[in-house]
This record gives structure tokens, sequence and C-alpha cells, in this order.
């Protein structure tokens, strides 16, 4: 990985580039229990304010290379930092909106992860002042730090300057090895270092070929105990249509809300075939979320859902498995959602999250705000849609007019654990971090106007082609 990293320094320069970038995902994997996805499942309702004790969080084109974590928990890319370029693996995650990196002043980050280190950077500024000072909440612990602007880049992007947060202290065990930080996807207003996020800055730039970015996330297939694998890949400013089929359904944003996290208004939902009953208004606003694993939704729409299948059961409404649903291992459970006028459906495997004992199966599909005094509205999603469901399109996130569309994969996709050979890079799959915000922020960064800048395709291919190489020679 050092040899990686010194090649990836090498190429991270600027050149302008008017074509979508292609930035490979990896996925990192561990043993999957269904423990670990009842921690998921409490890691989203911190994430987005469900939780009595927590704030709520604030909250040209180019391939990424994406890795999957933890079976399909979620999804890094890779960034550079600094002059010259260090190189971590971040989370890419569309439910949150601020960047962060730990620092090798960091006594409690991962000792397998990089770590940002200031003194080796000549365009590093650091903020000072009380409000340089930020502290973010995770469901899995948090994190905080001082402000700072410099370069970064990804998948052939650059941004200078762009602020971020230099992490110094993080709970223990916040992220999977090899994992440096969070590189957050969605719009300024949730953003807790109030930054222009660095996605934002090239759109309103005009550096995209189309103000657009998109999703291939695969799914890990019998592979329980790989530890890092290809995880799809990420498009930044269009789209690929190698890796999905027919035409991508656009749909707006609902009426009266503003962009903060991707919203989209759930319009139906079946099981089995069969048509249940949902809310309706705001509590049928879902925030489409890349860094989540799971699907959750409001306590009388889940319960509807789970009564379409016999035998299935509520856990306990307290504890571990608060708000998730059992099934018989042995009935396939199909599900459907609709965005818009389509319908798509998940995958029965990504419905199944394991066996429990008993002959009984931990479902996909929890209840949001089981265990909660918070509602929804008032800024709280009815429903977060995770990678469960994400796993089974091909997603565009559209900053204009905001709009998210999905299309259906290409033919060999759908149940891939890495990316087709006509795929320009690959994806990585990491740990669900989920968070929240609480604590002051505010920057005392430049006002100046970033400077915004692509990678010539040759050497994103080369790029590409290295991490592919080096993830099929683990």
């Amino acid at each position: 990985m050092v040899f990686l990293s010194l090649v990836v320094a090498t190429i991270l320069v600027d050149v302008v580039l008017s074509d979508p970038l292609h930035i490979p995902i990896v996925k990192r994997t561990k043993v999957k229990t269904v423990e670990s996805y009842a921690n998921a499942a409490e890691k989203l309702r911190y994430k987005y304010g469900f939780k009595s004790n927590s704030s709520r969080k604030r909250g040209n084109t180019s391939p990424v290379a994406i890795t999957d974590e933890q079976n399909d928990s979620s999804y890094s890319g890779v960034v550079g930092i600094g002059t010259p370029a260090q190189i971590f693996s971040v989370v890419l995650d569309t439910g949150s909106s601020d960047l962060w990196v730990g620092s090798t002043s960091c006594l409690t980050c991962s000792v397998n992860a990089p770590a940002f280190d200031p003194s080796q950077s000549s365009t590093l500024k650091l903020a000072s002042g009380g409000s340089s000072q930020v502290h973010i909440i995770y469901g899995s612990g948090t994190v905080q730090g001082g402000l700072a602007t410099d370069t970064v880049s990804l998948g052939g992007f650059s941004v200078a300057p762009q602020t971020f947060l230099v992490v110094d202290e993080t709970s223990a065990n916040l992220f999977t090895d090899g994992v440096s930080g969070i590189m957050g996807l969605g719009f300024e207003s949730l953003a807790a270092t109030k930054a222009l996020p660095f996605w934002e800055s090239l759109a309103n730039n005009n550096q995209f070929s189309s103000p657009e970015m998109s999703f291939y996330l695969a799914r890990l297939v019998d592979q329980a105990q790989t530890e890092e694998a290809p995880g799809g890949v990420l498009i930044l400013g269009g789209t690929n249509s190698s890796l999905y089929q027919g035409q991508i359904d656009f749909v707006n944003m609902p009426d009266g809300v503003s962009p903060s996290y991707w919203w989209q208004q759930v319009n139906k939902v079946t099981v089995q075939g069969n048509t249940v009953g949902i809310s309706t208004g705001t509590t049928s606003y879902a925030a489409i979320d890349t860094g989540t694993t799971l699907v959750g939704g409001p306590s009388t729409d889940v319960k509807s859902i789970w009564a379409e299948i016999t035998g299935s059961q509520a856990l306990s409404p307290t504890g571990q498995y608060a708000g998730m649903y059992s099934y018989p291992c042995s009935i396939d459970v199909q599900v459907t959602i609709s965005f818009g006028s389509n319908s798509w459906p998940i995958n029965t495997a990504d419905m199944n999250l394991g066996e429990l004992g008993n002959g009984q199966c931990l479902g996909g599909i929890f209840d949001l705000t089981a265990g909660s005094d918070a509602g929804t509205g008032q800024g709280n999603p009815g429903w977060v849609v995770g990678d469960t469901f994400l796993k089974n399109v091909y997603s565009v996130f559209r900053s204009n007019p905001p709009s998210v569309g999905f299309a259906q994969l290409a033919d060999g996709l759908s149940a891939s654990s890495g990316t087709s050979g006509s795929n320009p890079a690959q994806i990585t799959q990491t740990s669900d971090p989920l968070p929240s915000v609480s604590g002051s922020s505010g920057s005392n960064a430049s006002s100046a106007p970033p400077t915004v800048n692509a990678m010539s395709s040759l050497y994103l291919t080369l790029f590409a082609t290295l991490v592919l190489a080096l993830s099929l020679l683990r």
C-alpha cells in the first residue's frame, strides 16, 4: 500500500478536464454478524437525531474507485490532501457534508490507518479562534479537531482551498482498519464545519460536465471473511451508461424542501406483490444515504411491511434489536420501493441480514424511531434509504435541479462482488459511521473562491488499474 500511495501522490496533478471522471470505491469486510446489523441500526438513529440523548446532525466527470467495507456496510474512496498530496481512504457519505481525516497528533485514532501530517503540507492553513474547534457525534462514536484549509483531490478533481477538519481525538473503534475519515457528499446546510462541501465547490464552479454524482455499489457475494473488496464506482460530473440499462428516472426533491439531505418521497411500498399502507406528507420523505447500511422507516409503515410476512416477529422494543424484525429464513422477502412513478425491487439477499436462531432471520428494514422521543418532520427524515436498497440500482445525485435518479443496473452487476471489465475503476466498501453533530463550529478560513481542477484521463486510468490490480492480489 506504500507503493500505491506514492504512485497516487505522483499522479494527483492539476489538469483541466471536462469529461466525467470515475472514482474507484473499495469495500473493507470482516465476518458479519446479526449483532453488527443491530449496531448499524442504532448508529443510523444517532445519525438522524432519533436518540433523545444526542444532538441532531446539521447537519466534468471523474470515476472514483469505491471500497466495500465490512460486507456492504459502507463504501470508501481515496482522496489526496495537501502539497504534496497525502493519501487517505474516506467513507463516501451522501448523508453528511463534512470532510475530516485523523491527524498524526491523534492518539485515539486507528494505528492501522494513514494519518494526516500538517507539517508535511506546504499549502495547509490552520484556522484560529474559538470557532475553529468542531465536535461531531456519530452513532459509532465522536470526533473533534480543528478547522483547516488545504488542497483536496478526489478522482482527478481538486479544490484549493477546501475547508476540512483535522481530527485530533476520536472514540475507539470508530472505523475499520485503513479508513482515515469521511467525505460528506450532502449539501452545505448539513455541514458542522459550515464549509462548502468538495463536490458542491466543483459544481458551483462549473467543473462538471453535468451537475451530477452517480454510484454503482457492488454487493459482496460469498466472501464473508474478506477484509477489503472492490466496491463499485462513483462518477463525479456525470454517469456511465455501461453501468445501467434503460432510462434514469429523475425525481425532484419534494416541494418546499430545501436541499440538505438528498430528499425523495416514498410513494409506495409493496411486499410479496401486495401494496402496503404507508404514511403521507413529510413522514414519507426519505434521505438517500450511501453512508448507511440499512433501510429505516416510520414505526407504522415498518409494522405494515412486516405484517405481510407470515411468521415475522417484532423483536424487543428495547435493547440491542430495538425496532428490528425477524422472519422465517425459508421465506424470500420481496420488497419494492417507489419514488416517482417507478418501483425498484430490493434483492431478497439484501433483505436477509443473517440467522438469529430457531429458523428466524433478521430483516433489512427496521423502525427508525424505536426507542426515541424524537419524531419525523422538523428536519428529521421519515425514511433513511441506505445500501440495502442502493446496491440494487444505479443512483444519480443531481444538484440542478436538486433531484435523485435511479436506473436498473446493467446485466451482470446486480450480484457482483466487484466491478465488471467495462468499469473504468473500482469502489471500496467500509464500516458505517453515521454522524450527527453537536458543539461549536465555524471557520476563519479564507473566503477567496476555491480553485478547482480535473485530472487527465490517462492518469486516472493508471490509478484505477493500480487499485484494481492490488485488490486482485489480496
